[in-house]
């Protein structure tokens, strides 16, 4: 059974920086490109920035393109996500996702974990 854990999530105050750690089991890690998307309180859910399964390969939402980066440790079976420069509008719920090669596509991915809640005050 293929489980993703995020974790990381919090309150954090506008410019500020957070990590996020996605956490996965019964699937081949090393071989799954890895995403991480978001959804607002009303929205669509909505990408963020994916990499390939050996990390030598990634791709960035617009919005958080320069504030972002994604990352991977195949040995520790986990995705990262650092966020700094953090503003108001990436408040959301953000959720990793696995599927086999990269994608920004929300229908295109497997597996998703429960998410995790940034909020980002003014």
């Amino acid at each position: 059974q293929v489980q993703l854990v995020e974790s990381g999530g919090g309150l954090v105050q506008a410019g500020g920086s957070l990590r996020l750690s996605c956490a996965a089991s019964g699937l081949t890690f090393s071989g799954s490109a890895m995403g991480w998307f978001r959804q607002a309180p009303g929205k669509e859910r909505e990408f963020a920035a994916t990499i390939n399964f050996s990390g030598t390969s990634t791709r960035y939402a617009e919005s958080v393109k320069g504030r972002f980066t994604i990352s991977r440790d195949n040995a520790k079976n986990t995705v990262y996500l650092q966020m700094n420069r953090l503003k108001p509008e990436d408040t959301a719920v953000y959720f990793c996702a696995a599927r086999r090669l990269p994608s920004t596509s929300t229908s295109e991915y497997n597996y998703w974990g429960q998410g995790t809640q940034v909020t980002v005050s003014s």
